[in-house]
């Protein structure tokens, strides 16, 4: 008899297979009924729905737009709600749970702090008061029979000018839960280049940091993040498959900034649904991770944002399984790149991938040697 690893997972499978999540936004993955309660706490009648089943509907639609300017405006609505610690510790602690329950076993969640100060909180409360919801709710899967682990990556809107100032923040905080840095928002008109000090300042500390770029703009954000900001992880990263050519014999040639990367092993977070939404890939099929799956860049799989994309870490395994005919195999090895590129120390990333990811793995690609037991006779 052979062994089956080479079978496609099934979807329970593929819950159940510890994941590894780098690149998902706080205020893009609220529960829809979350968003009413909080909403009708604070006041706010900005809601398209108060039903949360419509709602949740709503923010698919809304982001399936194709468009990454679009897509970003449905962040008013959840950051509107997001105002006061009662609010940003029970948005972080469901989060956790949320991800525990979908087998994620370690997650870097971001959020930008200067977009929770409406209702007068500090920059520091706003952190305090996102931590204390990841430990709760590290608390609460524990106790739901799941295990967790979450850091938080503090990430500075780049179209504003208060990024060495969140830089600063996210270095005061990163033994305290807190484990990088980054920046988001429109890419285009917004070089990573305008923020040049923040990136040197955490360089100088020895902190970590990633850089949304290559997503909604090309290339150029590619190499600007890269080799002017420093970056060591890319946010998404798609563009780089601008920069590789596939002949008409099936021959492929990676330029240079293409070579870097995968020379590099620099980790690209791609989020598969949401490139799909803001118009960075046409379809599953036709999503460069296939391709720079097969040239073996460190490619990590993510959500982006669960609420906008309708989607988990599971779902996204099963688009890609799918779509590429990946085992278990290649779902480790996803798992396992995005570990070796989390922003904790070595020695804790290794124990992850040998005492948790690895044997969660083999014990799932064995299950096809304990079938279920036949039913007795009575």
């Amino acid at each position: 008899m052979t062994s089956e690893t080479s079978t496609l997972p099934t979807s329970d499978q593929i819950r159940r297979a510890p994941k590894v999540l780098l690149h998902d936004h706080l205020d893009g993955g609220l529960r829809p009924g979350t968003i009413v309660d909080l909403a009708r706490d604070r006041g706010y009648a900005g809601l398209p729905e108060t039903d949360p089943e419509k709602l949740g509907i709503w923010f698919r639609e809304a982001a399936d737009s194709g468009s990454l300017e679009r897509y970003l405006e449905t962040f008013a609505h959840t950051c509107a709600v997001m105002q006061t610690r009662e609010a940003l510790t029970r948005v972080a602690a469901e989060c956790a749970e949320d991800l525990a329950a979908d087998g994620v076993v370690y997650a870097e969640i971001r959020y930008a702090p200067e977009q929770h100060l409406e209702g007068g909180l500090s920059l520091e409360e706003v952190v305090e008061a996102v931590n204390d919801g990841f430990r709760e709710g590290e608390r609460r899967a524990r106790a739901a029979g799941h295990r967790i682990r979450v850091g938080a990556l503090l990430t500075a809107m780049r179209h504003a000018a208060r990024a060495l100032e969140i830089a600063e923040l996210a270095n005061r905080y990163r033994d305290l839960g807190v484990v990088g840095f980054d920046i988001a928002g429109a890419e285009a008109g917004y070089p990573p280049t305008r923020h040049l000090d923040a990136f040197e300042y955490l360089k100088r500390e020895n902190n970590h940091f990633t850089i949304h770029a290559g997503e909604a703009f090309g290339l150029p954000s590619i190499w600007q993040a890269l080799q002017w900001c420093g970056a060591d992880r890319l946010g998404h990263g798609v563009r780089i498959i601008d920069d590789i050519q596939v002949g008409d014999d099936g021959a492929i040639t990676l330029g240079r900034l293409a070579s870097y990367v995968r020379d590099k092993r620099i980790p690209l977070e791609m989020c598969p649904s949401s490139n799909l939404q803001t118009g960075a890939a046409p379809s599953y099929a036709e999503h460069p991770i296939g391709l720079l799956r097969r040239l073996q860049f460190r490619l990590t799989v993510n959500t982006d944002n669960r609420l906008m994309s309708g989607t988990t870490m599971s779902r996204e395994f099963e688009h890609l399984v799918r779509t590429f005919r990946y085992t278990l195999d290649d779902m480790q090895w996803f798992t396992v790149n995005a570990m070796k590129s989390a922003f904790i120390p070595f020695d804790e990333r290794l124990a992850m991938i040998n005492d948790v990811i690895k044997p969660g793995y083999a014990e799932l690609r064995a299950e096809w040697l304990f079938p279920k037991a036949a039913p007795t006779s009575v």
